[in-house]
Formats: C-alpha cells, sequence, structure tokens
C-alpha cells in the first residue's frame, strides 16, 4: 500500500513538473523579448530559486494527495485532458501548440489569385432586405416585370398579327420589344431568387454569361435605336424614296447588324473581363455581374483595360447619340418646312416617342459605362441599373402605345375581335 501511495505521488511529481515547464513556455513565449543581459539574469535567477521553489510545491501537492485520495484521479489528469480538449478543439495533435497566423501572412493569402477550375464563383449582393419598405420595392419589381414580359409579347404578336402595322418602323418596334423581354430576364429573375430564397451565388462561368448576355443585348439595343431614327429620318425628309431606302431587305440588314455588333461588344469585353486574375473577396458590390463591379475585384492593374472599355463605350454609345441628333436635327428643319400642322403633329408624336425611349434607356447607360469612378457610388448605380433593366422594358411598349394611333387602333380592333368571339 505504501509503494503505490509513493508510486502515485512519483506519478503525480512528474506531471506536475511538466506542467511547470509547459506553462514557463508558454509564458517565455508570450512575453516579449528582452535583452541578453536581463535573459541571463533572469535565467540565474531562476536557477537559483527555481528548485527550491518547485520542491516545496511538489511536495505540499503529495500531501494534499495522500490526505485526499478521492481527488487523485481529478489531478493525475488534468493536464491530460487540458490538452485533449484544446486539440480536440482545435485540430492540432496532442502535444503540439499553435499560434495564429500572422495577420500579413493572412493578407497575403487573399491576395492570391483565384483559381478558376477550383472556385466556387462570385456572390451577388441582395438588392432588397427583409424591412417592410423593402419588401414593398421587391413586390412592385416583380409587377414591373410581369407587365414587361406581357407588354412586349402583346407588342411583338400585335405587329406580327395585323397586316396595317407591316411596316418598317413596326418591324423594328416588334424587335425592340423582343430584346426588351430578353434585356430584362437576365437579370431580373436571378434577383427575384436572391431575395427569396438567399441563392446570392454565382458561378464564374454563370457570371460569365450573365455577363455576355446584358451587354450583348443592350448593345444591339442601343444600336437599334440608332437605326429607328434613321427610319424615322427617311419617312420624314425623303417620303417619297422610303419604300425604296427602307426596303425589307434594308430592315433584314439593320436587325442583323445590331444583333452582331452586340455579339461583337459582348465578347470582347466578357473575355478581357475573365481573363483578369480575381483576388480577395468573393463578394460583387451589385446584383448582377457588370463588368465596372468585376474589375473591383481584379488584384492586376486595369488600366488599360478601362481605356479599352472607354472607347467601346464611345463607339456603342456616343456614336449612336451623335448619329441619332443628327438625323433628328434633319428632322427639325423638315418638319418646321411643312405647311401642314396636321403633318407637323404626325411627324413629332412619331418622332416624340423615339425619343423618349432614347434618353430612358441611354441616360442611364452614359451614367455607368461613360463617367468616371468618382462620380459612382454602389447605391446609386444600383438604382440606375434597375431604371434601365426593369422599368426602361416596360416603358417603351406603353410609350409607343400611347403616343401612335395606329398601334392603339390596332390593339383595339384585336380586343373587340375576342370580344365577338366570347360572345359567339
Amino acid at each position: 500500500m505504501v509503494v503505490s501511495e509513493l508510486q502515485k505521488a512519483a506519478l503525480v511529481k512528474s506531471v506536475l513538473h511538466s506542467h511547470r515547464d509547459l506553462l514557463q513556455a508558454l509564458s517565455h513565449s508570450l512575453e516579449p523579448r528582452k535583452d541578453k543581459e536581463e535573459e541571463k539574469k533572469s535565467t540565474r535567477d531562476q536557477d537559483a530559486h527555481g528548485d527550491c521553489g518547485s520542491g516545496q510545491f511538489e511536495d505540499s501537492a503529495i500531501m494534499k494527495l495522500l490526505k485526499s485520495r478521492e481527488q487523485q484521479p481529478e489531478n493525475e489528469n488534468i493536464v491530460s485532458e487540458f490538452q485533449k480538449s484544446k486539440g480536440a478543439k482545435s485540430g492540432i495533435p496532442q502535444g503540439q501548440v499553435r499560434f495564429p497566423l500572422h495577420s500579413e501572412a493572412q493578407q497575403e493569402a487573399g491576395r492570391r489569385p483565384w483559381n478558376h477550375s477550383s472556385t466556387t464563383g462570385f456572390v451577388l449582393t441582395r438588392l432588397f432586405n427583409e424591412s417592410q419598405m423593402h419588401l414593398f420595392l421587391f413586390s412592385m419589381v416583380v409587377l414591373v416585370y410581369i407587365l414587361t414580359m406581357g407588354g412586349n409579347a402583346t407588342m411583338v404578336l400585335l405587329i406580327w398579327a395585323d397586316a396595317q402595322l407591316h411596316k418598317p418602323m413596326y418591324f423594328l418596334l416588334s424587335q425592340l420589344s423582343f430584346l426588351d423581354i430578353f434585356f430584362s430576364s437576365v437579370t431580373v429573375p436571378k434577383m427575384i431568387v436572391a431575395f427569396l430564397f438567399d441563392w446570392t451565388s454565382i458561378s464564374f462561368g454563370g457570371c460569365g454569361a450573365q455577363m455576355f448576355f446584358f451587354m450583348f443585348l443592350g448593345a444591339a439595343e442601343c444600336l437599334l435605336l440608332a437605326l429607328m431614327a434613321y427610319d424615322r429620318y427617311v419617312a420624314i425628309c425623303n417620303p417619297l424614296r422610303y419604300p425604296v431606302l427602307m426596303s425589307r431587305r434594308v430592315c433584314l440588314l439593320m436587325v442583323v447588324s445590331s444583333w452582331l455588333g452586340g455579339s461583337l461588344n459582348a465578347s470582347i469585353q466578357t473575355s478581357l473581363t475573365l481573363q483578369f486574375p480575381f483576388c480577395g473577396s468573393r463578394k460583387v458590390t451589385h446584383f448582377f455581374c457588370e463588368v465596372p463591379s468585376l474589375l473591383m475585384l481584379a488584384c492586376a492593374d486595369t488600366e488599360a483595360y478601362e481605356q479599352v472599355l472607354f472607347v467601346t463605350g464611345v463607339v456603342v454609345l456616343l456614336v449612336p447619340i451623335a448619329f441619332i441628333t443628327t438625323s433628328y436635327a434633319f428632322i427639325l428643319v423638315a418638319v418646321l418646312q411643312m405647311h401642314s400642322v396636321e403633318g407637323r403633329q404626325k411627324a413629332l408624336a412619331t418622332c416624340s416617342s423615339h425619343l423618349t425611349v432614347v434618353n430612358l434607356f441611354y441616360g442611364p447607360l452614359v451614367y455607368t459605362y461613360m463617367l468616371p469612378a468618382s462620380y459612382h457610388s454602389p447605391g446609386q448605380d444600383d438604382v440606375v441599373s434597375v431604371f434601365y433593366t426593369v422599368l426602361t422594358p416596360l416603358l417603351n411598349p406603353v410609350i409607343y402605345s400611347l403616343r401612335n394611333k395606329e398601334v392603339t387602333g390596332a390593339m383595339k380592333k384585336v380586343i373587340g375581335k375576342c370580344g365577338v368571339r366570347r360572345n359567339a
């Protein structure tokens, strides 16, 4: 019995001795480094008094252990249980001490470029939160999107079904409505899903596809609006040559050229944007993948590409705007020379509809792609993007249907036919 007690006491003594050494190692590692002379002095002091202090500590511990045998298992395992619990929580093997990485090392790791084959993609920003006001705004966006789909689809079917609307201007208008359907559908469904199910993540390929179709449809609509201004110029300034200058073949070439121009613009910008290495945060400060938002995540010099982007904006935005302005300058001169008041009113009515659509669409795009970054903020960019991706596609059919007597007449005719069929 005495032998077993002495063995247990010796075991506790060795455990406490190792525990003391561990505590000393931890304390030395956490304390700031001292001068060499102070370190030597402290070492001599520890050598002189350490044995006595440790011996007294160990003897008192042995006496306490002999007096209370019930507490002996707890005292024996206190160090091992402490190490096991720490190792289980941190995933570090027993006996190894790990300290947190330095902040600079973490920052350097965060600045490393992503591997596109292994990355999960980007995280988009939710446009709305759970507040009552944002819930109301979300409901309005969903309603506007539904009306946009219905209004533009109705315009396309109406122009296709009514023979009186088989004219170059309405053919181009049907193409505009066709583009608006897909242009709004590129961004709004993802925004709806992000709000309802909190699915804000998007893959690298999905982000590239969204960016491509957004720029493709947007640039095609810009070019188509410029070509529609040419149609109005020919109709007012050269009405006798209108059937020749705006033949069906010419209209098809206009539509195809706008689609090709949009696809070329989107291909160049998408390929150049996605070739940059992305590092740091995957959070896109926008509710869809757009070039300016992705460039903020690039960890390379984008100054040269921003110049290319500016030149592309000049070609896609400012050149069509200059063409539209020139066309309407000639139209204004021709209208002022008209002697018929009715002719002036008709010409101004058709031109005002087109000019309203041009201002609503080109204005936000010029703000987004032509103004310097110092004029932008995430909140303003979101509002502007919602305007030309959600609201403008709805206003296009509304403006043309309310200000055009032929469109309203065709719509009344179709509604009348539907009513007659129901009564029959």
